[in-house]
């Protein structure tokens, strides 16, 4: 097999002949075809979860991350009036294992795993395979959609957990005083390469889509638009309307709007050029938790947090969860500390990444969240 053979030659050479044909690009279209490329996509053509692959997520670390989650989402089952039926999904559920920890956990709750229908809300055909054999023995059945308006109505809980940053962003940038999509296009030294390079002026209504906070920033400041965050809270807010509901999002960013380029490109655990073989590295770009809180209100939901991801665990009682399987097992206490610092020490996953929910109004307040932002 030649180079340009390769799957992710073919990507790159696709991107090329369209910006050759049509112009460069914007950020997010890019990001859109390196990711979900039915053929030679990252998330369509490889299982990329895991200490061995590209990244690991929360749920790989620690059995525990899912079992309190798995509790939380019980709670707020309870404090829906406990339904007799309700919908349990999962915004990009990676190998399965966070729904996996919920459902053995959710079994101690009486009356809970009998009212869930169970939908996983996914895109890549390597990851439905893999989620399929992972939840191979699940106590009910699963189903999958490829987008949560495609999941049954009613009363809903949707957990998404390092979902929002793996949605396509577009970026802009603010030259002689107005915004200018930052788009990708053909290297103007080779034009064999992929380079980051300016685009058309913004119209009016993408501007509304910058966070308020940098829309008046100065001359090269860079902002990062998220419309696919905008999209999920007015399918939630749809969903929310008739039934009671909950959402769950645990990712990274700044509870702030920040300026700056936050995308980034994932290989076998190591950051690379995001331009670099598209198509082969996971792509990423920090979630904008007060624009995502902004949007979720103006929709109607009720918003509690951002949480950091170490308070929140922590109110759940992850610690205690600790201490009781340490005793159970004790020759696994240093790897089970390790676990519980990988997820809540400040200097790995305790700050940076956070937990939000988004609910119908009248809900109680949720478990470990704090009080409203509304």
């Amino acid at each position: 097999m030649t180079e340009t053979d390769l799957p992710e030659a073919r990507i790159r050479q696709r991107l090329m002949d369209r910006i050759a044909s049509e112009g460069v690009i914007p950020v997010s279209a890019f990001m859109a075809e390196a990711l979900f490329d039915p053929v030679a996509g990252f998330y369509a053509t490889k299982d990329p979860i895991g200490a061995g692959s590209d990244f690991i997520t929360a749920p790989e670390i620690s059995q525990m991350f899912g079992e309190v989650i798995g509790l939380w989402l019980a709670q707020a089952w309870i404090d829906m009036g406990s339904p007799a039926r309700v919908q349990l999904i999962e915004l990009g559920p990676g190998k399965g294992t966070l729904m996996h920890d919920i459902l053995r956990t959710a079994r101690v709750v009486p009356g809970f795993v009998n009212a869930m229908e169970v939908t996983l809300v996914e895109a890549s055909p390597a990851l439905k395979m893999v989620q399929g054999e992972t939840l191979a023995e699940s106590p009910v059945q699963i189903r999958w959609a490829d987008r949560i308006e495609r999941a049954p109505a009613g009363p809903s809980l949707v957990v998404g957990n390092e979902f929002l940053d793996c949605l396509p962003v577009r970026q802009a940038v603010r030259t002689q005083g107005l915004w200018r999509e930052r788009c990708v296009g053909l290297h103007p030294e080779d034009e064999s390469r992929l380079a980051f390079v300016p685009g058309p002026q913004l119209a009016d209504a993408d501007l509304e889509l910058i966070a308020p906070a940098l829309r008046d920033g100065p001359d090269g400041t860079l902002a990062e638009l998220r419309p696919g965050d905008h999209q999920m809270v007015e399918a939630l807010a749809a969903r929310f309307t008739n039934h009671p509901g909950r959402a769950l999002f645990i990712d990274y960013g700044p509870d702030t709007s920040e300026a700056g380029d936050t995308l980034q490109a994932i290989r076998a655990h190591e950051k690379v050029d995001p331009l670099d073989r598209p198509g082969t590295a996971d792509l990423t770009a920090r979630v904008d938790f007060e624009v995502l809180s902004q949007a979720a209100r103006s929709a109607g939901l009720s918003v509690h947090g951002p949480t950091p991801q170490r308070d929140y665990l922590a109110a759940l009682g992850i610690a205690q969860r600790t201490n009781m399987l340490a005793a159970k097992v004790p020759e696994k206490r240093e790897t089970l500390l390790r676990q519980l610092d990988r997820l809540t020490a400040e200097d790995e996953m305790g700050t940076l990444f956070k937990a939000i929910c988004l609910s119908s109004e009248g809900l109680p307040p949720p478990a470990g969240l704090g009080p409203s932002t509304a």
